[in-house]
Formats: structure tokens, sequence, C-alpha cells
């Protein structure tokens, strides 16, 4: 049972140009996310994939960094075969099953990655694979040649799974192969008999524009977004540090509150819970409570974040408008969308932030205190 191998390693291939998408296919946007990150999420489902080894160009791996830590990193080579071999010879010797996917197959299924594995560890070589829907032709100069019974025929996917010491023997011995378009060719040639491991049509490799939308209506499927609105006020005291969306502002004035009075936090915070029906932030954090007396308000915005976790929900876009005679915003607009992006753990490119004057009327207006406004979309991923 793979229980007992305790370990596996999965090498991810991602250094292709993606000459026919016109960038890097690996980094396009899918969902809110590049597709390498979705591919890689896929596999830290799985609990006996203990090391992921990412090949792909250094200049990738800043937006891979962004998600995740604890990854391994390996230059690509010339070809997808050289790549697989420098991806190999990065996996841990403690790897009882190495499995190879291709970076642009993010919608693989973690429990199809964990039955290739299995079958792996049971025949020494196994491989994801559908039937062929279509039938299948073998053309001689541009007329039919033959007719190939597709009753037989399987379509390959990745993950291709291998007890680790058959893999190293297969690049070792034949890896110098330029015809080769997986390596289950390879540990074909060496004799060993590779498992199919029936999977799923949603696998599908993204290599068009068209792949792309397909993988996008595969994944929104089961998804449903949601809008939520917030609201904070508070008055503005002297001698007080003065904190918008997390960043310190300097200022003679700051927030007077429970907390730190950071009132853009205070109502994006409760625009993310009402976007999943979860209350507001007085309800985690009553304001009666002197436990939490000058609380960070980055802290307060980090459990609405686990709050949204645990709603299977994640944030698409946050907006923001801050109502105040004093100090100028403006100048500081982009160091505080930056403090946002950072705080709720997105792209800057889903934040917009803003700020009104009250038009010197009533408190606001007067420098008293200010208020914002804040709208917020999540994305609610339902269970299947």
């Amino acid at each position: 049972m793979i229980k007992e191998m305790g370990f596996s390693s999965v090498v991810i291939v991602a250094g292709g140009s993606g000459s026919r998408m016109g960038r890097p296919k690996q980094l396009l946007p899918l969902c809110g996310k590049p597709i390498l990150v979705h591919t890689i999420e896929a596999f830290k489902q799985v609990p006996f994939v203990r090391q992921i080894v990412v090949v792909t160009p250094e200049q990738n791996r800043p937006v891979v960094e962004k998600y995740f830590s604890g990854l391994t990193f390996v230059n690509p080579g010339p070809t997808r075969l050289e790549s697989v071999k420098n991806g190999v010879a990065c996996v841990d010797s403690a790897a009882q099953i190495v499995a190879v996917h291709d970076g642009a197959r993010p919608l693989v299924n973690p429990a199809h990655i964990t039955a290739c594995l299995e079958a792996a560890q049971t025949y020494g070589a196994a491989v994801l694979a559908v039937p062929v829907k279509d039938t299948v032709k073998i053309g001689k100069e541009d007329f039919v040649g033959q007719t190939l019974d597709r009753n037989t025929l399987w379509a390959a996917q990745t993950p291709q799974a291998y007890q680790r010491e058959i893999l190293q023997r297969a690049l070792e011995k034949f890896g110098a192969e330029k015809d080769a378009t997986d390596e289950s060719q390879l540990v074909e040639r060496m004799g060993v008999k590779v498992r199919l491991v029936k999977a799923d049509y949603k696998n599908n490799k993204i290599t068009t524009p068209e792949d792309l939308i397909f993988a996008e209506a595969l994944m929104n499927k089961n998804t449903v977004y949601r809008t939520g609105l917030g609201f904070d006020l508070h008055r503005l005291e002297a001698g007080r540090k003065l904190f918008i969306g997390g960043a310190e502002i300097a200022h003679s004035k700051g927030f007077l509150g429970h907390s730190d009075g950071d009132v853009v936090l205070h109502a994006i915070c409760d625009a993310l819970l009402g976007a999943i029906c979860a209350g507001e932030i007085g309800i985690l954090f009553p304001p009666t409570d002197p436990s939490i007396k000058g609380i960070c308000s980055v802290d307060i915005a980090k459990k609405v974040l686990e709050v949204l976790h645990a709603h299977r929900a994640e944030i698409d876009h946050i907006d923001a408008t801050l109502i105040t005679e004093e100090p100028k915003i403006k100048p500081h607009y982009e160091v505080i969308r930056k403090s946002l992006a950072r705080v709720f753990e997105i792209p800057l490119e889903q934040v917009s932030f803003k700020s009104k004057s009250h038009e010197k009327v009533g408190e606001i207006g007067r420098g008293e205190a200010a208020m914002c406004q804040a709208v917020a979309t999540v994305k609610i991923n339902s269970e299947e």
C-alpha cells in the first residue's frame, strides 16, 4: 500500500516558452492565479508528496514564491526530456516514487494523483490516461491509410509515476532520445510494463488559448461570486499613530479606537465577512474585551482571512474609499495599495484604493473624524 512507501517526489516541468500562447503559459492567469500555482496546489493536497521540484526559469520563480515556500527549483533544459532529467537529478534520495507532471495541467485531480502513485508502487510504473473518444486514422499522402481501433487507444496524461530506480535507469540508458514525447516511452523500452490509471478529461494540458477558456469554464463550474459592503468611522485624536490600510502614515493625529483604529482595514474586513454572511469584526473582536485593547488591525485582517478560508472563499477584488479632510491621502495611494495587497495576500491588481474629502462638512470636514466605505468580491468554491 502507498502508506508504506512514505515519501514521493514530483517533478513539475514548467520551462516552456509558450510560443503558441504568446508568453509563458504556466504563468497565465487562471481564475485569479497563475496556471502553475493551481498545478502545485493539486500536489500540495496529496499527503504522500513530500517534495515538489519545479523546473522553471529563474525569472518565473518570484511569482510562484508569493504562494508557496519549501519548493525545490531547478533550471530547465533545451528540451522537455532534458528538463525532466534536471528535475529528477534534484529529487531527494529518500524518495521511493517519482512523479513527473506538466506544469500546464492545473486541473489534475488529487485523487487521481494518489491512484497513480499507488499503481507505481505496485507495478513499478504508471501513467494517468483516458480512453480516446474520437476515431483515429493514420494519414498517408493526404488520404486515410488505416483506421485504428479506438477501443484499444488511450491518451496519455500526467502525472506519470515510477519507482525512483526505474526512472533513473531509463533516463541514464535512453536519456539522449530526441523523439520521446514522454519519459514512459523510455521506461517501456526497458521492458517495464506501464500501468494505465484511468483519469478524467478535465486533466487537459493548456497549450492554446482555447484550452485556457476550457479550463476557466471547468474551474468556475462549482464557483459562485459574492459581494459584501463594509463601513467604519473613527475619530481622529492628536498624538496617536495613524494607520491606513495597514500602513503607518506620518501625521499629527491618529484614529481613536479599541484597536489601532484603522478604518480602512476595518471596513474591508466587514465587507469580506459580509460577502460570506459571517457577521462583522465586532463579533470576532468585541470592543468590550479588555484583552484585545490596542490590537493591531493587521491581526484582525489575518483572522478574517482564516474565516474566509474556512468558508472555501478567496478574495477576487477589494475597493475602498477613505473619506477624510486630513491628511491628504493621494500622495500615499500606492503605499496603501501595496500594504493592502500584502495584508490580504492578493496581487496588487486586485486592490483599489482612493480617498475623497468631505467638503468641510460636519465632523469629518472639520478634521475630527474619518470614515471608510468598502466593497469586496469573493469567490466561493463549493464542494464537489
